[in-house]
């Protein structure tokens, strides 16, 4: 086993041992069940970039976790099924995991109108479920989601965030490019809010779609406000056309991304645009740039190497991914079966009550917050010789 390989397997063996001790004990027949976790994805259309990512987080994790030792016998099958960026697609995907009884939970990914769609029939099918979208809707009100839970920075988190940082730069007015959709809809909103509280003015917003390869009359619109700065609150490769577009317009003010622009470590042809850019996002994205002081931020550390190792660089969105399968797994092993069948109600309400120093950041769920990823997981990146990196 390489070096890697064996520091990944002892860093998540630690991370399972203490919750699963209760399980080692007793004298019934070790269950050697696999641990069926469905996963409905964005593998074609556009929202399949990240989607892929996903994929990739979910199988090198779940291929870690199958190796560490820490799994009482059990392995993790996924499923995996391609929602082809469709929210008619990823429903019917769900409906078919919801209705096989050996799958204990289900991964979705990142599209915001699949994961809306899919909260009547998981909460339905009493299918644990972990997003990976951002929008609020997902997972709140908690009370009417009792089995929907949320991995993704929230919007008023990022929102604030992101006017600490206007504000520090003594920016005084801003320029607006949503997302098309719940989240952008939502973003709106919040940063309105915090906007307002930090007294900077939107002089404009405009909207971007998943599918749109071409937002210059957007950017330019934005532009000829005359604001100080653009916020793009839009998913990666819509905001990396922006920053190229404003650079284009010859747009000179600063550049600040969401949480959900977030993409690849490297910006290959959006370098030069995006230099010196701002985003808000989870330190795990450049922990290259981290002393690993704590064992939380060497488990990050280490999968940020393993991820790179396995496939050539590094994606901003993986660890959420395999942070997912790391909650449904521990609350998997935790619940055991009941009648044959992975017991869907007991992986729900190990859930619901998890703490987790994850590889995003802090996680905490309780029955009043169904959504993670805490604040303090979000810090500042800035674009510097075509990378992100850790602000200051």
């Amino acid at each position: 086993m390489s070096p890697i390989r064996s520091a990944t397997a002892a860093l998540t063996s630690a991370v399972l041992a203490a919750t699963l001790t209760a399980c080692q004990l007793g004298t019934e027949e070790q269950d050697t069940s696999p641990i069926i976790i469905a996963a409905d994805l964005e593998l074609s259309g556009p929202g399949a970039q990240l989607g892929k990512t996903y994929q990739r987080a979910l199988e090198l994790k779940a291929e870690q976790l199958n190796s560490s030792g820490a799994l009482n016998g059990r392995q993790i099958e996924l499923r995996v099924k391609d929602n082809r960026s469709e929210a008619s697609e990823s429903l019917r995907n769900v409906t078919d995991f919801s209705t096989d009884p050996q799958v204990s939970a289900i991964v979705l990914g990142g599209c915001n109108e699949c994961a809306v769609g899919a909260v009547e029939t998981v909460n339905k099918q009493q299918l644990p479920t972990v997003a990976l979208a951002a929008a609020e809707a997902i997972a709140s009100p908690a009370t009417e989601r009792r089995y929907v839970f949320k991995l993704a920075p929230s919007a008023p988190d990022s929102a604030e965030a992101l006017a600490v940082e206007l504000r520090r730069n003594k920016i005084g007015a801003v320029g607006v490019l949503r997302s098309d959709d719940a989240y952008g809809e939502e973003g709106l909103t919040v940063l309105q809010a915090a906007l307002d509280k930090a007294a900077i003015e939107i002089r404009g917003v405009q909207t971007v779609r998943a599918t749109d390869t071409d937002v210059s009359s957007q950017v330019t619109a934005l532009t000829g406000s005359g604001p100080e700065a653009l916020v793009l609150w839009a998913p990666a490769e819509q905001a990396d056309l922006a920053a190229v577009a404003a650079r284009k317009a010859g747009f000179e003010g600063a550049l600040y991304f969401d949480a959900s622009a977030a993409g690849e470590l490297f910006l290959g042809a959006t370098a030069q645009a995006a230099e010196n850019a701002t985003m808000v996002f989870t330190q795990t994205m450049v922990i290259d740039d981290v002393i690993a002081t704590t064992p939380a931020k060497a488990a990050r550390r280490q999968w940020f190497q393993d991820y790179t190792a396995r496939f050539g660089g590094y994606h901003g969105s993986a660890s959420f991914a395999a942070d997912a399968l790391q909650l449904i797994t521990d609350a998997a092993v935790r619940s055991g079966n009941s009648g044959g069948k992975p017991d869907r109600e007991g992986i729900r309400d190990v859930l619901e009550t998890t703490q987790m120093d994850g590889l995003s950041g802090p996680i905490r769920l309780t029955p009043d917050n169904h959504s993670g990823l805490m604040p303090q997981a979000l810090t500042t990146l800035v674009v510097r010789n075509g990378r992100w990196h850790l602000a200051g």
